[in-house]
């Protein structure tokens, strides 16, 4: 295998990320487990919304865990594809947007 940035074998390990602080990491995992119990939106749904939003972080071992749990959850590939499309729009849009600034100089500078 070749060595990467990003070790696949961290994401099982998630969890010892509380040797450094178990109050703190205590109450990040009892937030996250909240934040994606069913409630207004479903767990599924939710592992979707996480799925899309890894892909515009571009973090892999979110990637990785959501791709997973959007399986697990009952998403097929059509649905997490959507999802990852819904993520590439808004972060176009978003790079698009600042173009106006880029137009704002452009038009300054002709003045």
């Amino acid at each position: 295998m070749s060595e990467t940035y990003y070790k696949p074998e961290h994401l099982p390990r998630f969890g010892q990320i509380s040797e450094g602080n178990d109050k703190l990491a205590a109450k990040f995992f009892e937030y996250y487990g909240e934040v994606f119990a069913d409630g207004a939106l479903s767990s599924r749904e939710k592992s979707l919304i996480a799925l899309a939003v890894a892909h515009a972080i571009q973090c892999p071992y979110c990637i990785d865990a959501y791709s997973q749990e959007s399986l697990k959850q009952g998403s097929d590939l059509e649905q997490m594809t959507e999802a990852v499309h819904v993520a590439t729009a808004i972060r176009g849009g978003a790079s698009l947007i600042h173009g106006l600034q880029m137009l704002d100089h452009v038009k300054k500078s002709s003045m």
